[in-house]
């Protein structure tokens, strides 16, 4: 069974590291989780065993751990729930003698325990009781095929077990080879009894209905048909055809559609892909259509959408099984094809594009949703550094390297990348709304007039930006009102810059400030210090943050009249307090806080009494 998302191999000790590496290599799409100081080399390192575990469970990643079993055992008790739904847990022995599918099995886990251990040469202990005796794992089909009734599997393998037969389709050789070369006790006069098919039939303890995933709906629709009724129209063709939605491949249409919300709803509310043909492609199928259209053929290039579309996706030995049907503003149709469709090869996908944060660059400050979306991506594009750290999140995708004052064409290669159907991410640092690509990437689209690069998916992805992380590393700079300035004028007057720095130091604001000076620009840099000396005391605490998360990183908090230009470079991010903000004492290390409210201030006498604060506090 293929497993949706990607494999996290622990090693918590020296030996296991080795082996762990040599496993997720094999497995291709996997990751080394390592204990830190102790593992040697990994991709993701943790402290905590126990908890790091439990929540790669908790976010559904199939886990293979290189120690005792009990480890495994009690780190995720905690979270068990459904076993229908439960990521797998293989743990495997240290000397790489055996591989034990825990939990998961049916969801991949005992595959999983045999791909291992034919990698590593180990023994896979498989002790599920129907996949020893039987051969096959009657609750986890293979893919293309689901289970309608997975409630009524675990009394029907007892049965077998008791020594009940099974009756089965004549045509089981044909309809479902899988089932028909298990070692399963068929008999015509068997008790127990198994159904294949499309239709909708009920299962019962001593039924289990497979239903191969060989239909395929065809949508034709007007731009803003409301999601609700194609759902309902699709629905409707199903239950007057008695068909099961189960039986589904996927959801099929012009890509001229691909961006529109109604089909994408339909095949998200059927948990499965959305796929999309050119003009072209469905018109060679006018041949086989029922109800050819010469409008739409003038409209769209085609003599129909919904049944050519569903034709297209059944293949040439398909057949249709509901021709086109109305609604107020789309038509369905399905199809049927002679055997299991892999929809996601299928046609093509709508493109998208994630606008992705990756925070100031080291691992720990990467999210999980900026993680999900890098490895899950066919194509990353950035500039060249930002792209080197997360050189350990590549895994055959391709990489676009630029390198910097190349943004605009960043920016249309990522979107000229998503329009043919790829799924794309574009890599910046911290937020990529706050100074960066997300905004470029909206300019861009705004002024495009391709229409595919119009109807791709956009999405932004946030990170931990430099403001964040250089605030957190100092304590608590940003606890009342602030705001950020660039003092970069490439894109922004220099005159419009000093005019936003002084009003914003007149209001009190604590004032991160972004690119404080480049290779060729100091002086503008020299000119935003004489504003803020005029507005702050000369012993209001700046917080000095430069190359954050990365090697040579360094955090300061050093007096407003102690900064020294000559040691601010591009790598630097300022934080400016307020007249409020204070310094605390911590240990050997200098803490920089704002009070939350100026009231709190006031009572010190650090805050401006004309803004004292009438807010309750929190």
């Amino acid at each position: 069974m293929e497993l949706k998302e990607r494999v996290a191999v622990v090693a918590i000790t020296a030996e296991g590291g080795g082996l762990a590496r040599r496993i997720a290599d094999a497995l291709g799409d996997a990751e080394v989780h390592g204990l830190r100081e102790r593992a040697g080399d990994a991709d993701v390192w943790f402290t905590d065993t126990t908890r790091h575990v439990r929540e790669l469970f908790e976010a559904g990643r199939p886990i293979v751990g290189i120690c005792a079993a009990g480890i495994l055992v009690r780190s995720v008790a905690p979270a068990l729930a459904d076993k229908r739904a439960e990521p797998s847990v293989v743990a495997i022995s240290e000397d790489g003698a055996f591989a034990v599918p825990l939990l998961g099995g049916h969801r991949g886990g005992v595959e999983l325990a045999r791909r291992i251990a034919d990698v590593i040469g180990a023994t896979a202990a498989v002790t599920t009781a129907g996949d020893l005796r039987f051969g096959i794992a009657l609750d986890a089909p293979p893919e293309g095929w689901t289970l309608a009734n997975p409630e009524d599997c675990k009394p029907f393998v007892a049965a077998l077990l008791q020594g009940a037969r099974v009756r089965a389709p004549a045509d089981l050789v044909a309809e479902a080879p899988w089932l028909a070369e298990s070692r399963l006790p068929f008999d015509e006069a068997g008790e127990l009894a198994i159904r294949v098919g499309d239709e909708i039939a009920d299962g019962a303890p001593h039924i289990l209905v497979y239903r191969p995933r060989r239909l395929a709906i065809g949508i034709g629709c007007e731009r803003g048909a409301a999601p609700d009724e194609i759902a309902a129209l699709a629905r409707s063709c199903l239950d007057a055809a008695g068909l099961a939605p189960e039986a589904v491949a996927g959801v099929f249409s012009i890509d001229l559609k691909a961006d529109e919300p109604a089909v994408h709803a339909l095949a998200e509310s059927l948990d499965i892909p959305s796929r999309f043909f050119s003009a072209g492609t469905l018109e060679a199928e006018a041949p086989r259509l029922r109800n050819p259209s010469d409008l739409v053929f003038r409209e769209v290039g085609c003599h129909g959408v919904a049944e050519g579309a569903a034709l297209a996706a059944a293949g040439a030995n398909g057949e249709l099984v509901v021709e086109k049907t109305k609604s107020v503003r789309g038509t369905c149709a399905i199809a049927r094809a002679p055997a299991p469709l892999d929809a996601s090869s299928i046609g093509s996908p709508r493109g998208e594009l994630a606008v992705v944060g990756i925070g100031p660059g080291d691992a720990g400050t990467l999210t999980p949703e900026a993680r999900a979306a890098i490895e899950g991506a066919g194509h990353l594009v950035g500039y060249r550094r930002y792209l080197d750290l997360v050189a350990g999140l590549v895994r055959g995708q391709a990489v676009h390297p630029y390198e910097l004052g190349e943004e605009r064409a960043r920016a249309e290669k990522a979107i000229h990348l998503a329009a043919t159907g790829e799924r794309v991410v574009l890599v910046c640092s911290g937020d990529p709304g706050i100074y960066a690509m997300a905004s470029l990437v909206m300019e861009v689209l705004d002024g495009t007039t391709d229409p595919a690069e119009r109807r791709i998916a956009v999405r932004v992805v946030p990170g931990v930006s430099a403001l964040q992380a250089a605030a957190a590393r100092a304590g608590a700079p940003i606890g009342h009102d602030f705001c950020a300035l660039s003092l970069s004028d490439l894109l922004t007057p220099r005159e419009v810059i000093e005019n936003r720095l002084a009003a914003a130091a007149r209001a009190d604001f604590v004032i991160a400030l972004y690119n404080p000076v480049s290779a060729a620009r100091r002086e503008t840099f020299d000119r935003a210090l004489r504003i803020l000396r005029e507005h702050r005391a000369a012993e209001t605490p700046v917080v000095v943050a430069r190359n954050l998360g990365r090697a040579g990183e360094r955090v300061d908090v050093i007096p407003l009249g102690d900064i020294d230009p000559e040691r601010i470079d591009m790598l630097t991010t300022l934080i400016v307090g307020s007249t409020a903000t204070r310094t605390l004492a911590h240990g050997a290390a200098t803490r920089a806080y704002t009070p939350r409210g100026y009231e709190a201030g006031t009572k010190r006498g650090r805050g401006p009494q004309s803004h004292r604060s009438a807010w309750p506090k929190a």
